[in-house]
């Protein structure tokens, strides 16, 4: 049976679980049938403003009970929800809307003027514009756009080799499996109260916010992380599951009061976006008694493995865990492409009706699957009982806090300077983000440039998270006759007392 558009998901939820809360934000607070209503006149909003049917509509917001409202109202329309990271500056914005074309964008006043540069004022929705109220519209005639399973539903950034962020396409079908996935590997129910701090723009931040729906749990949403918190409302509140990436896991373990809070509500914390650091999650454990539930997935593919929520027996940190039902992997050759058996390495590939419509640019489709396989660039294993093991990635890409950061892009901006002839970004290994970028610089000696002048030209253009932790000169860069960069001479031959004397940390 095909998943249910996304919106309907909403209007089910209303409809079974009505005046439960569905969302806490602060003091306050909004039930399914509150969230349904809302987003119906938030759809009479966007309509006005002339989105329709096969139209996109950019959100680019913080965590919010706006956001997810917002989702759903371009839903109802048989717009398409383009999500656009709160963290981008203007040229990764620009970039964004020029490949994705939408007619509107909501945001809050943060990401406005940003939005605004690139649609003008007339093109977005500022949530904190009090002369603007997108919810004065009727709440209960029912907006109704004509909407199929397999017309875009929303689409989420992943950086690519080429440097510049490509846009994943999701469709009804295949995001409304991935939050069915999400709720069976969760074992998520109507009882459930979990918090959402990472960025709704994220896959991991937008699933939890659709699988909390569709299975009639409570959220908490936090605008920034605040550990204690996020402590305090487990206590308070009985959560009963949260959510960690490395560094959320890596703050538990170092919190100097963790044994205060009472974390006994919980069954379980969910680690995903990067691998697991046994020795963190062990120290967690110990001193809560709470337990984690490795899991992995992609943009492209939402939920890939996790561990079996009902077999806690069976729980291990050394691996991701197992495919759910209807998705398949297997591994494949990274030379030949060749299928491999059982407990050889090779790239990790995967088949399930949750895997992305495809990329924009539509050219970067064309390498990502092999025989309709989706290609992850994780490098890895399987066990014969289907356990995945992921080792590395052919991809070149540097995963600060489970967000991709691509060599490419950042290096583009380095060569903006006059002073530097040639580059290379590459991934550096830290405890409490995983991987952070650092950059060889091969520099004009007529043209003397400080290192903190090059580190701040990439602070100024990009995200935060791309921002440089280290930067060295060098002579050359290390690079193949093609030209391709030796990235992994980089990370590997280069002693790592040269790259922390570089640190800007």
């Amino acid at each position: 049976m095909a998943a249910a558009l996304m919106h309907e998901t909403l209007q089910r939820a209303a409809h079974r679980f009505g005046d439960r809360d569905a969302l806490r934000s602060g003091d306050e607070h909004w039930s399914f049938r509150d969230l349904d209503a809302l987003s119906n006149a938030f759809a009479r909003h966007l309509a006005a403003r002339g989105v329709g049917t096969g139209d996109r509509v950019a959100l680019m917001t913080a965590n919010r009970m706006e956001f997810i409202v917002a989702v759903y109202a371009t839903s109802r329309l048989g717009a398409a929800a383009v999500l656009v990271s709160p963290a981008w500056k203007l040229t990764e914005v620009r970039h964004a809307l020029e490949l994705t074309e939408p007619v509107h964008a909501v945001a809050d006043a943060a990401a406005s003027p940003l939005l605004s540069e690139c649609l003008g004022s007339n093109g977005v929705t500022d949530l904190d514009d009090r002369s603007v109220d997108p919810f004065a519209h009727s709440r209960t005639d029912a907006v109704a756009g004509g909407v199929r399973g397999e017309d875009e539903a929303v689409l989420v950034f992943s950086s690519g080799t080429t440097g510049l962020p490509k846009a994943v396409r999701h469709t009804h079908d295949s995001i409304g499996l991935a939050t069915d996935h999400w709720c069976t590997v969760l074992g998520l129910g109507h009882d459930d109260r979990f918090q959402v701090a990472t960025p709704p723009s994220h896959i991991l931040g937008l699933l939890n916010l659709l699988a909390a729906v569709s299975a009639g749990a409570t959220v908490r949403l936090h605008r920034r992380f605040d550990l204690d918190e996020v402590l305090h409302r487990i206590t308070s509140e009985r959560m009963t599951l949260e959510m960690a990436v490395a560094p959320i896991a890596l703050a538990l373990a170092n919190h100097p009061s963790l044994e205060d809070h009472d974390l006994s509500s919980l069954r379980y914390i969910m680690w995903g976006a990067t691998p697991v650091s046994e020795s963190v999650a062990d120290v967690v454990t110990k001193r809560t008694g709470v337990r984690w539930l490795p899991a992995y997935g992609a943009s492209e593919v939402p939920v890939i493995a996790a561990n079996p929520v009902g077999r806690p027996e069976a729980w291990r940190l050394d691996s991701a865990g197992l495919p759910p039902v209807g998705v398949e992997l297997r591994v494949a050759d990274l030379e030949s492409g060749e299928v491999l058996p059982a407990g050889e390495i090779g790239e990790i590939q995967v088949l399930s009706g949750s895997v992305m419509a495809g990329y924009l640019p539509d050219a970067a489709s064309a390498d990502a699957f092999a025989d309709g396989w989706y290609r992850t660039g994780d490098v890895g294993w399987l066990e014969p009982e289907g356990w995945v093991h992921l080792t590395d990635r052919a991809k070149e890409m540097i995963k600060v806090n489970g967000f991709q950061v691509a060599p490419a892009e950042v290096e583009a901006v380095l060569l903006r300077h006059p002073a530097v002839l040639d580059c290379a970004v590459f991934g550096v290994e830290d405890e409490r983000a995983g991987e952070v970028p650092a950059a060889a610089v091969a520099l004009d000696p007529s043209l003397p440039v400080a290192g903190g002048e090059l580190r701040a030209l990439v602070a100024d253009s990009l995200a935060t998270y791309k921002r440089l932790h280290y930067l060295v000169v060098v002579d050359t860069i290390p690079r193949l006759p093609s030209g391709k960069v030796l990235r992994r001479t980089l990370r590997e031959d280069w002693p790592a007392s040269l790259l922390s004397a570089q640190s800007d940390d």
